[in-house]
């Protein structure tokens, strides 16, 4: 006897039935989401307390508003713009301008960077060196703008397309691609010191070829 095959309900699907107040249809989106959500939260408070109190902000609104989602965009960039928001709000509540050090610093929000930041050699002076310019790295990120730190913190530090990124932002692909284009120039300027820094002593750091060596990729 064939085994009977079942597949999960689409994001569409769970909104359809949540509309109709189907409340566990509201868990399966938490469940589906709220991890991502969280991360996304994390990227920009760099706070933990923080990141969760945005996770809540996003999932009341989530049930409040979901008649508003008219399912012209993917459910995820309606969710992920919800995030981006209330991540803001959050950060212009706090009104911080100090910078956050590696150590203050959850692994999975270091992970974002360290994959970018390998050093070729291990020694301990270029391992300081790598931590001294992590911290640059960071400390650049959260100086940028608001309109081009959110760009370059979905497209490149969360991976999403243009698409997805215009979508969540409400802006063309042309919109987006000029914003990442400016965040990266803007992140060279402040990264080539230690960039060449690292160069003269031959420790050459992988910062990605997209900031430091081609901006425009």
């Amino acid at each position: 006897m064939a085994k009977k095959v079942t597949t999960e309900p689409t994001d569409l699907q769970l909104v359809a039935k949540f509309k109709k107040g189907d409340l566990d249809a509201f868990q399966e989106i938490v469940s589906r989401y709220e991890t991502k959500a969280f991360n996304l939260a994390m990227g920009f408070t760099r706070n933990m307390e923080d990141a969760e109190e945005v996770l809540q902000d996003v999932f009341v609104t989530v049930y409040r508003k979901i008649n508003g989602f008219q399912g012209k965009s993917a459910f995820s960039s309606w969710l992920y713009r919800i995030t981006v928001n209330a991540a803001f709000m959050k950060l212009r509540k706090r009104k911080q301008n100090q910078t956050v050090s590696i150590e203050d610093l959850t692994p999975g929000t270091e992970s974002h960077w360290a994959d970018r930041l390998e050093a070729v050699s291990p020694g301990s002076d270029t391992q300081a060196m790598n931590k001294q310019l992590k911290e640059v790295v960071y400390s650049a990120i959260q100086r940028l703008p608001e309109e081009y730190r959110v760009v370059f913190m979905l497209r490149d530090v969360d991976g999403l397309s243009n698409k997805e990124v215009g979508e969540i932002l409400d802006l063309s692909i042309p919109a987006v691609k000029s914003r990442l284009h400016r965040s990266r120039l803007m992140l060279r300027r402040k990264l080539q010191r230690f960039y060449e820094d690292y160069s003269s002593a031959t420790q050459i750091v992988a910062i990605g070829p997209t900031i430091l060596n081609n901006p425009a990729a």
